[in-house]
């Protein structure tokens, strides 16, 4: 049997979110403050870069199935079951900041009309979906309701895969009533044999930051053998297809670059290591991993002036501008380093992402943005590749060189053939070939 759902909240999370249960054959209605975006969500327009959620979007608004309102009361009041799907970014500390969290919260108690299962979408801390319970009772004592957590694993550029798709759904939950309803939500994920995890709520809190701080680690151990081989003479490449052969390892997240970015590994990683302090528990491997992290985006950097010499006067072409391909994400992205790098001293730059411009704009108004990859290679000095979109990754670099002034190429992501490079005259150096 189908539910009457709430999301609240409409950013990346929330927006799947919305679009897949409605697609399950649910009856969803997003909320968000934001009135703008809830008028171009109702419009079929998302208001973020993700293939295929457009497509999604259309298809639910037209069925009736799903819709958006800012009116988070009496759609709280209409619903059987209420995901929190806002934001918990990090402090300057890097605990996670609970503030947005702590207001929806408050809206459920005021609302509670009904049994309700209370569904935490958003990445929380350990004991968040516990301090959620009590908070409710705090503010609407006596009334019935429970509390799950659901963490998400969407990968950003393949989020409606990963949400039809997914490895594992994680449920925290408490009450046998709280499973039969999350169950019936998920029933289309159980229909295609998904597997279920059921679990504490602790538990299922632990398992989204310990599945992302691993992933994270592995990518900086990636990027340490890569400036390992980078020295010693080796070939990256090689050692991690190698070592992506042994079952034990697997190939995924083996690949060297400038650092990881985004909106998970680098908040969720210091929620770790913040909850470890909490309890008194080292957590000293995932410390480094964010200390190795930020070194590895610095030597981006650094690599490059060592080839190119002094920024000073010299025009570089950034090539990729969000944290990776297939979103217009630029939290944490390598290409701030790197930018701001050059701008410190001296350099101009002439950017270019198929996605990520507008946004990166905002914070950097002073940079050049061109129309195409072409366009900011015209009279560059250097070129640096930031972001593995495809379409770098076949760069016409004959074209590249008649254009250039210079013949130099960073390639933070490997994307390119070394030795086709140097055949049409460049200066190629990438990350951990020797």
């Amino acid at each position: 049997m189908s539910k009457k759902i709430c999301v609240i909240g409409t950013g990346y999370v929330g927006l799947i979110a919305s679009v897949g249960l409605s697609d399950f054959g649910n009856e969803i209605i997003g909320v968000d403050i934001d009135k703008k975006k809830i008028e171009m969500l109702n419009n079929g327009i998302s208001p973020i870069y993700e293939p295929g959620v457009e497509r999604y979007l259309k298809r639910n608004l037209e069925s009736g199935r799903l819709q958006f309102s800012t009116d988070i009361d009496k759609t709280i009041q209409d619903s059987e079951v209420v995901f929190i799907a806002v934001g918990t970014p990090p402090k300057d500390n890097g605990e996670a900041d609970l503030s947005f969290v702590e207001s929806v919260v408050k809206s459920i108690a005021k609302n509670l009309n009904s049994y309700k299962v209370i569904v935490t979408k958003s990445t929380v801390p350990v004991g968040t979906n516990r301090w959620i319970k009590k908070k409710i009772n705090e503010f609407a004592p006596g009334k019935e309701f429970d509390v799950v957590s659901n963490p998400e694993f969407l990968r950003e550029g393949k989020a409606t895969q990963d949400f039809f798709h997914p490895d594992r759904t994680v449920i925290g939950y408490e009450s046998e009533r709280a499973k039969e309803v999350m169950f019936e939500v998920y029933r289309a994920l159980n229909l295609i044999t998904v597997p279920f995890v059921w679990c504490s709520l602790e538990t299922a809190e632990l398992i989204k930051y310990a599945s992302n701080a691993f992933l994270a680690t592995k990518i900086t151990f990636i990027n340490q053998m890569a400036n390992l081989a980078e020295t010693v003479g080796a070939d990256i490449n090689t050692i991690a297809k190698t070592m992506g052969m042994d079952g034990r390892i697997s190939p995924k997240f083996l690949h060297p670059g400038p650092g990881y970015g985004g909106s998970c590994f680098p908040k969720d990683t210091m929620a770790v290591v913040q909850t470890g302090d909490k309890f008194g528990v080292d957590m000293s491997l995932i410390s480094a991993v964010i200390e190795a992290n930020d070194r590895q985006k610095d030597r981006m950097v650094a690599k490059l002036e060592k080839i190119v010499g002094s920024f000073k006067g010299k025009t570089i072409a950034v090539l990729g501008l969000a944290f990776k391909a297939e979103t217009d994400d630029i939290r944490d992205t390598p290409a701030f380093n790197i930018v701001e790098g050059i701008l410190q001293k001296g350099g101009k730059i002439h950017a270019h992402d198929p996605q990520a411009m507008d946004n990166f704009e905002k914070i950097y108004p002073q940079i050049q943005y061109c129309h195409s990859e072409f366009d900011a290679l015209k009279g560059a000095d250097a070129m640096v590749l930031v972001t593995e979109w495809n379409e770098y990754r076949n760069l016409n670099l004959r074209k590249a060189k008649e254009l250039m002034k210079g013949s130099i190429i960073l390639d933070t992501r490997n994307l390119l053939d070394p030795e086709l490079a140097e055949e049409r005259g460049f200066t190629y150096e990438g990350v951990g070939k020797g």
